[in-house]
């Protein structure tokens, strides 16, 4: 996908020339240096002492601490220096590996949190603090930079280099790995909650400090890393025209595609022992350098643009610790992470590229495995399989658990004279099951309606920002205290849900509809609405924390009949009015002309199906809080299993989608019984390895 006015990453280079009319790469490296400097020593006055901008100066001219006065110098080494020099780091750090990351991939998509390297250098060092292990700073960054590097290698394995795919594969890839890596760090996080205290707020991205010394050993390994950068440049100049060409010219295509990602890797993975993960800037600062190419052309040159992203990193950083500081005030600021605005940041600025986004004519698509069942009686052979699996998947989910149970337990249960102990087992388990079979089939009818309408293997309703919405209106119902219990918590979920796609869908609008400009809408709002409930959250009565985390994470714990109600009858609602859609939803899977010419309403036909996708999504809500994962995973494998036609992949989807959720929340109440892990962790984790299987069967 491009962007109007931004050139792609795998842009032809330019001559080596460096004048152009314009101005040079040095100046701009310059200028952004000098903003760089500037933003710093804003930030150097930003604090909770009483140290002002005249006291700053003052002790900067030689004037040392006075008596009855602020310990200026104390302050400034050991706190606010550290913070800053921490912040230049982590942001120089993920501005140069998003711009290798994105370069050697040739996808403008490509950061460290999209290939998952983030989430890989996070998880280890959780694991690491889940065992109690205590270990030095270069040992973390050892730990971060083994868990990253695993993950960015799983990705870029299983994208391949297949032509017309890679590019989709890569993201479809790094998002599984990411989702997966994510929910095992939440569910450490949960398992291990007195190990791991503290983490949650760090796991947001935490410019915090201890000392100097982390951040006066970590920049040595960044400009060595730099210069390492620096010495590709010129091949990876080359690589721009193409792997074919760049070959034949002598350059050693796999040898610099591996070592710039071992650079971004091991930049990345600095960046989370010092401050954590924070996201956005691995993928905004080399967006917003190629947006200054348009005008120094010389940025087009990894020479310059490099160091360019690096610096832009930093900038970013700074300014959003420093305005965040500024904003809510140095001891209001001191909860919330820098990981926080930094999202927020991103969210606005993705949005407005995909305001900007041109069609190319080219449609992103999975690959996906060859059909199994084409025959009429095959897919009914398919559909009977799921629906005897869905059943023997409800059946364990009633029986498993704590205390083990038979099926003539069920059945006098059913009779009424079942003993109390199991009485009370049964009543708890069976609106559970309940609830994650509906709100599975609700998720995987979602996905498969939202992906055939955007074409976009993407489109999914936890990457849309649909149920980060919920999310967030749950979120803000417990933490400011409203009156009303489960019902206002409900209603306010599903209505900012609603709301979330009615913004996207409005957004998406504007100036004619296109599939990529979508998708990349709902991810910006989903950065920005999962950075607000995270804000909630460490603003919230720290005794709410878990009880919050654990409905985002998805869980059926503590539901009964009325919270399924609602989702059973919008299945039942929307099953048979999608599949009388399911002729014209073939044709929107298709391009945007083909319906046109059959007399199809586009506009009115999309607008409709999505508005029942977003229904069933936030509704999904009312029976396990927020689950991601399900509307991309159960498409997908319908349509291997049974073809693209909807009229065949609706209802496997959503049979596939119940079996899912069923699954993961028996073994989140069996496997480390009698703790629970949340269904929507359990979700990732299963299913994130079939999705890794299916991507890899079908590389070919």
């Amino acid at each position: 996908m491009s962007v109007s006015g931004i050139p792609a990453p795998g842009a032809e280079p330019l001559p080596r020339t460096e004048h152009d009319g314009g101005p040079t790469g040095l100046a701009v490296l310059a200028a952004l240096a000098a903003a760089t400097v500037l933003a710093g020593m804003w930030h150097l006055t930003q604090g909770t002492s009483g140290v002002c901008v005249g006291d700053l100066l003052r002790y900067l001219v030689g004037h040392r601490d006075g008596t009855g006065g602020p310990p200026v110098g104390e302050i400034i080494t050991g706190s606010r220096l550290p913070r800053l020099l921490a912040g230049q780091a982590v942001g120089f750090a993920l501005g140069t590996a998003g711009t290798l990351l994105q370069s050697v991939t040739h996808n403008a998509l490509a950061s460290p949190d999209t290939l998952a390297v983030t989430a890989g250098a996070y998880f280890t060092l959780t694991l690491v603090a889940a065992f109690g292990l205590t270990v030095p700073l270069w040992a973390s960054g050892a730990v971060a930079f083994a868990g990253g590097l695993l993950a960015a290698a799983l990705v870029l394995l299983l994208a391949g280099r297949a032509a017309g795919t890679a590019g989709t594969r890569l993201i479809l890839a790094g998002s599984a790995t990411a989702m997966a890596l994510d929910a095992a760090t939440g569910t450490l996080l949960i398992l291990f909650d007195q190990n791991t205290t503290g983490l949650f707020a760090w796991g947001s991205g935490s410019l915090a400090q201890l000392n100097i010394d982390a951040s006066v050993r970590a920049w040595p390994l960044v400009a060595v890393v730099l210069c390492l950068a620096l010495a590709l440049s010129r091949r990876l100049d080359v690589m721009n025209l193409g792997d074919d060409t760049a070959s034949t010219l002598g350059v050693p295509i796999r040898t610099t595609r591996v070592t710039a990602v071992l650079c971004a890797v091991l930049l990345t993975s600095t960046a989370v022992t010092l401050a954590g993960p924070i996201s956005f800037v691995g993928l905004g600062a080399p967006v917003l350098v190629r947006l200054i190419a348009n005008r120094v052309r010389a940025l087009r040159r990894h020479l310059y643009a490099v160091p360019a992203a690096g610096l832009v990193g930093a900038l970013l950083i700074l300014l959003a610790d420093a305005v965040l500081r500024a904003v809510q005030g140095a001891d209001g600021a001191a909860a919330i992470p820098t990981g926080v605005p930094t999202a927020l940041l991103g969210a606005v600025v993705i949005v407005v590229l995909a305001l900007r986004l041109r069609d190319t004519g080219q449609v992103a698509r999975a690959a996906h495995a060859r059909v199994l069942a084409r025959s009429h009686r095959a897919y009914l052979l398919v559909v009977l399989g799921a629906v005897v699996l869905l059943a023997a998947a409800a059946v364990v989910g009633v029986l498993a658990g704590s205390l083990r149970l038979r099926t003539g337990d069920v059945v006098l249960w059913l009779q009424g004279s079942a003993p109390d102990l199991v009485g009370m087992a049964l009543d708890d388990r069976v609106p559970r099951v309940s609830a994650a079979v509906l709100a599975g089939a609700a998720l995987g009818l979602a996905g498969c309606v939202l992906q055939g309408a955007v074409r976009n293997p993407l489109a999914e309703p936890g990457i849309l920002g649909i149920t980060a919405g919920a999310g967030l209106g749950a979120a803000g119902v417990v933490t400011s205290g409203l009156s009303g219990g489960r019902t206002v918590l409900v209603v306010v979920a599903v209505a900012a849900g609603l709301a979330t796609f009615g913004v996207i869908a409005l957004l998406s609008w504007r100036g004619g509809f296109l599939p990529d400009r979508f998708v990349l809408v709902g991810i910006g709002c989903g950065y920005g609405l999962s950075a607000v409930t995270t804000f909630l959250l460490l603003r919230a009565d720290p005794y709410n924390t878990p009880r919050i985390f654990t409905f985002l994470s998805g869980t059926t714990y503590g539901r009964t009949f009325p919270d399924v109600l609602p989702v059973a009858v919008a299945v039942a609602l929307a099953l048979p009015v999608l599949l009388a859609m399911r002729d014209r939803l073939d044709l929107l899977a298709v391009d945007e002309d083909t319906p046109r010419i059959v007399g199809v309403r586009v506009e009115r036909t999309r607008l409709f199906a999505l508005a029942i996708a977003a229904v069933l999504a936030a509704l999904s809500v009312v029976a396990v809080g927020v689950v991601g994962f399900v509307g991309l995973v159960a498409p997908h494998l319908a349509r291997s299993l049974v073809g693209a036609r909807h009229g065949r992949s609706l209802p496997v989807a959503m049979l596939l989608g119940g079996v899912l959720v069923c699954v993961a929340d028996a073994l989140g109440r069996t496997v480390v019984a009698p703790s629970q892990v949340p269904a929507g962790l359990m979700i990732a984790l299963v299913g994130a390895p079939y999705f890794v299987w299916l991507l890899r069967r079908s590389r070919a």
